[in-house]
């Protein structure tokens, strides 16, 4: 096992004025046998990302370094990686067995030696009842099964994920994700996984990076992003439904908004115009007997939670609350209560967090 170091990281495509910037000075240090998730919408740069600490991508400034050996020269078979892709990439005419164990005859493992790493692998992957079938015969689950063995079986420093539950079913990715959490809490390998999907990130990571436009917005655990996003585009892409961000006026303890002033249980960081944010489901009340007006304007009813949409005065807001509460009906007024704990102030300019 190694660490990951990520030092100012930079890609590029083209040269001169004209070039292409894709990633932008990415700087991270990821311990030995952490697992980090990396984050964000699509073109955002986390796959790109990945493929430059694999190799498949050409660093254009900065270093990468797993372990102590800097790898932005070196070929990727020779940087004890293995990775496993969205598509399973597996050789239809061959066997599960043959599968796992095709990198290892390559490079002339002995047999016994083969066998022995297979099968460690498809036991902990509960593969060994199908190491005799063809991919055909197999489920797209146990397809990624097989992919994640054949990375297990070359007993790599780093795994790399790159979106691997993406071509799975809902159920089947709620699985895969356990499989996952259970693998790395056997082997302990330095892992890196690309997603677009937040609740992938919320629910495997140790450490997330937060990506967005080929920038690094934040790097935390998943609690700390959560619960203090440094930018409003995290506290809005993490989350679901996303936090209330509202632009407005700040004086004191009150908040001007949408043409409503809203009062705030505590004063703002500063006076002028600030973005507060606020979470669905953080409100102390939401039948208080004085507080934040609200109109609702529709219901969804979730199963456990409800959503509720409506607005503060002209913008645009939502609720979440216990879905075995009764429920208000459209058109009411409800009056909101927040703790000043809950709320989250934004500079309108920079779009980062303030204190």
């Amino acid at each position: 096992m190694a660490s990951i170091s990520l030092r100012n990281v930079v890609k590029r495509y083209g040269h001169g004025p004209k070039a292409n910037q894709v990633i932008h000075g990415v700087n991270a240090e990821i311990k030995d046998g952490e697992f980090i998730v990396i984050v964000g919408p699509s073109g955002c740069g986390k796959s790109t990302l990945l493929r430059m600490v694999a190799g498949l991508e050409e660093v254009s400034d900065g270093e990468i370094a797993i372990g102590t050996r800097v790898v932005n020269n070196v070929e990727p078979a020779d940087r004890d990686i293995a990775m496993v892709f969205q598509n399973y990439a597996l050789y239809p005419h061959m066997s599960v067995f043959e599968n796992m164990a095709y990198g290892l005859k390559i490079k002339k493992v002995p047999l016994d030696e083969i066998k022995a790493r297979v099968d460690k692998a498809a036991k902990i992957l509960e593969l060994s009842h199908l190491l005799d079938r063809k991919p055909r015969q197999l489920s797209g689950g146990q397809r990624q099964r097989v992919a994640m063995g054949r990375a297990i079986v070359r007993n790599p420093q780093v795994f790399l994920f790159d979106e691997p539950l993406s071509n799975l079913d809902a159920k089947l990715r709620a699985q895969t994700r356990l499989e996952i959490q259970k693998l790395h809490g056997e082997l302990g390998v330095t892992s890196l996984f690309v997603t677009h999907d937040q609740v992938e990130a919320m629910t495997l990571a140790q450490r997330m990076i937060v990506m967005n436009g080929g920038h690094m917005e934040q790097i935390g655990t998943p609690e700390e992003v959560y619960s203090r996003p440094a930018t409003t585009f995290v506290a809005g892409f993490i989350g679901s439904p996303p936090m209330n961000l509202l632009k407005g006026q700040a004086q004191g303890s009150s908040f001007t908004v949408g043409g409503v002033t809203l009062a705030l249980p505590a004063p703002a960081p500063r006076d002028g115009e600030l973005i507060l944010g606020l979470r669905p489901e953080h409100l102390d009340h939401w039948n208080a007997a004085n507080g934040w007006a609200f109109k609702v304007e529709m219901i969804e009813m979730l199963g456990a939670e409800r959503l509720i949409y409506g607005r503060l005065g002209t913008e645009q807001f939502t609720l979440r609350i216990d879905g075995t509460l009764t429920p208000p009906k459209m058109g009411d007024t409800l009056m909101l209560e927040v703790s000043a704990k809950q709320l989250h102030w934004f500079d309108p300019a920079t779009q980062k967090r303030v204190e």
